[in-house]
């Protein structure tokens, strides 16, 4: 019984473990020397999932029904209009990062009113957006800059081996982490998740809330559409497709309650961690994408089954 408790207590538990045995059979199958090289490689990879995974976390967090399908789109958007005002320029880094911030808090904004001011769910409301941030992402994309020597520099930077990319996002992890389970505004979304109604009834205001998680989900999206375009050598329209199953999928694993009101920073680094070893050791088979899209879906299935359906999200 105790141990039941302490997973159900420890819900990143799952990705953690099954990311440690998918290295250790990568170590086993591809040898220590290869092995590093992926672990070192995912460094900087994982970051950008982690990165729209902590966004769409905040986002399912907040109740049942509640996922952003924007983040394809607005990666694309964010990135191309990083590229066009820093423009190779150094000195117009610190203009382009608070491009992106603001651009995510209007994206954020405009999700927010589709759901709110149009009575659709949420699904409908940010489905319906991408198809507008991509419209314009195409009309602004052609011949987009790259990205500024000192960011893409840093962005291909390792220390000790690891990604220079991987503390920024450890910090951002960090940050979250603290607002979900310090502050009262992450104590809020939790409540609100749980049950709205009640959360309305004890003062909380239940679509400010809402409304303030539609805007960080945005404005992370597009903080790692700006360092996704550094490391990548300039921003492009398709950069964002991968990312929409990913971030579901890292939210899934890593132990989000999927019916909301409980979310786990931890496990989203777990569930990426695994998923890019799950990948690489696919790839290294000579596995296509579609097998590999089947697989993650499902490992969804599988976890949401296992770890995330517990009595309570099933009431």
């Amino acid at each position: 019984m105790r141990t039941t408790l302490a997973i159900r207590d420890t819900p990143w538990l799952w990705s953690v473990a099954g990311a440690l045995l998918v290295g250790v059979v990568t170590s086993a199958a591809l040898g220590l020397g290869t092995a590093a090289n992926m672990l070192s490689a995912a460094s900087a990879f994982v970051v950008f999932t982690v990165l729209v995974g902590l966004g769409q976390m905040l986002v399912v967090t907040s109740g049942p029904g509640n996922i952003d399908l924007s983040i394809p789109a607005t990666i694309a958007l964010s990135g191309s209009v990083a590229m066009r005002v820093m423009a190779t320029h150094d000195s117009a880094i610190v203009l382009g990062i608070a491009t992106v911030v603001v651009m995510g808090i209007v994206i954020g904004l405009f999700n927010y009113l589709l759901i709110r001011l149009l009575r659709i769910p949420p699904i409908i409301a940010t489905l319906s957006s991408s198809f507008v941030l991509q419209s314009i992402a195409i009309s602004l994309g052609r011949g987009g800059a790259a990205p500024p020597p000192a960011l893409e520099n840093f962005a291909l930077s390792r220390i000790e081996g690891l990604s220079s990319l991987a503390f920024v996002a450890l910090l951002i992890t960090i940050l979250t982490g603290g607002v979900l389970f310090r502050l009262v505004q992450g104590r809020s979304l939790s409540a609100v998740g749980q049950n709205a109604r009640a959360a309305n009834l004890a003062g909380v205001r239940v679509e400010w809330v809402r409304c303030a998680t539609y805007v960080a989900c945005s404005v992370l999206v597009a903080l790692c559409a700006l360092l996704l375009a550094a490391f990548s050598g300039g921003a492009t329209l398709d950069m964002g497709a991968d990312y929409m199953l990913l971030s579901v999928a890292v939210v899934v694993i890593g132990g989000t309650q999927v019916s909301g009101g409980r979310a786990s920073p931890t496990g989203v680094w777990g569930a990426a961690c695994f998923l890019f070893l799950i990948n690489a050791l696919l790839n290294a088979s000579g596995t296509g994408a579609g097998v590999r899209a089947i697989i993650y879906g499902a490992l969804i299935i599988g976890v949401t089954t296992i770890a995330g359906g517990s009595a309570a999200a099933r009431r």
